[in-house]
């Protein structure tokens, strides 16, 4: 038969009764996303092919980070400067000023790209992991598509003028979201306001973040803007308040100034109407269930994941979370065995749903204690 256990988070069951209207993003294409829970809370044209200008450089981060994570390349590497590489650095172009010839680390070149946005370091670090920026392009690309990131394609490492260098706010927030995932010690720089490069042959030069989002008191710690005069302004944007990550992605601001208000007030309505629940963490217990014919009378049952929910503040609902299986499950169970499914239901729509596992294995008793089981089943129905 179906058993059900029904478990209620009480201190769920109220939330804010603050009235809050929705709101329109002035940019032509924005998303918002809760990042623990991987729920949309925003979204505007979202498929809109954009130019991501130096968005792209998130992924020229991600594809040293990988080779360092992977021991292929190492952050004490050097590589020797181009004249190409040089020539963004004298052409009006944000750049991290570096020389020909120059030998610079790894460490200096992502440092040039994350916070002072330097095109030059970009194809420096392209040519010298891949030996010419075009092939260092079609590594973006292949990653993007790894991703998911189907609407995508690279064509340079720094986000410059290239029609072939196209993305959308969704792509770009695949992207934010693997960085902060997968390289959490790297993605500290993004939050870095200031970066100084000890140049050769010159004084050392000091630059600004351009994030304009570091600057105030919000808790926002990446990512990347942009700027193309197709395109207008742009910016990746994250922040960490409690424990609780957002993430947005607009493109088409107007102006500055409008790229920095509409991104803080994209961030503001993702905080303060809406709250994140965490319902389970990976392999905690969460109940027994009954056994049957096993050496134990309950088995130990559990999530192989984190499960959050995004939960809407001005809805006053219950958030219900159920164990379904058919017991008592029989022995023999193995270790991680699937015996069920948790399922999570808000304001009676199922939100999720998720195998259930058990948490330690479970033998079955002999044949004479079988029996004797059996034979208590048949006379007093005691299992």
């Amino acid at each position: 038969m179906y058993k059900f256990i029904l478990i209620i988070f009480p201190f769920l069951l109220f939330f804010s009764s603050t009235s809050k209207a929705e709101i329109d993003i002035k940019a032509r294409t924005a998303i918002l996303q809760d990042f623990l829970s991987g729920e949309i809370l925003y979204e505007k044209e979202v498929d809109r092919s954009i130019y991501p200008a130096s968005m792209t450089k998130i992924m020229t981060s991600i594809v040293a980070f990988d080779l360092i994570k992977t021991g292929d390349l190492s952050l004490d590497d050097k590589f020797i400067i181009s004249e190409k590489a040089w020539r963004l650095s004298t052409a009006g172009y944000s750049s991290m000023f570096i020389m020909v010839g120059d030998e610079v680390s790894v460490e200096d070149l992502l440092l040039g790209i994350i916070v002072a946005s330097g095109n030059d370091a970009c194809i420096a670090l392209a040519e010298g992991i891949a030996g010419t920026e075009e092939e260092f392009a079609i590594l973006m690309t292949a990653k993007a598509k790894e991703l998911g990131m189907d609407n995508t394609n690279f064509a340079n490492s720094s986000g410059i003028n290239d029609p072939d260098n196209y993305s959308t706010v969704k792509d770009i927030l695949l992207m934010s979201n693997y960085l902060i995932k997968e390289h959490p010690e790297y993605y500290k720089w993004f939050a870095q306001k200031e970066f100084t490069w000890n140049r050769t042959g010159g004084d050392p030069i000091t630059q600004g973040n351009r994030n304009p989002l570091l600057y105030k008191n919000m808790g926002a710690d990446g990512i990347k803007t942009g700027y193309l005069a197709v395109e207008k302004y742009s910016l990746a944007s994250s922040l960490e308040r409690n424990g609780r990550r957002l993430i947005a992605v607009g493109s088409g601001f107007e102006t500055k100034n409008s790229r920095s208000r509409e991104s803080s007030k994209l961030l503001t309505y993702g905080l303060t109407n809406f709250d994140l629940v965490e319902i389970i963490k990976s392999n905690e217990p969460i109940d027994k269930v009954d056994v049957w014919l096993g050496k134990t009378a309950t088995v130990n049952v559990h999530i192989n994941q984190d499960i959050y929910k995004t939960i809407r503040k001005a809805k006053k609902k219950l958030l219900k979370v159920t164990l379904k299986y058919t017991g008592p499950i029989e022995a023999p169970i193995k270790k991680d065995q699937i015996i069920g499914k948790l399922r999570v239901v808000y304001d009676q729509d199922l939100v999720g749903e998720y195998d259930l596992l058990a948490s330690e294995k479970v033998e079955k008793v002999n044949i004479f204690t079988r029996l004797i089981k059996s034979l208590n089943y048949l006379i007093w129905g005691d299992v």
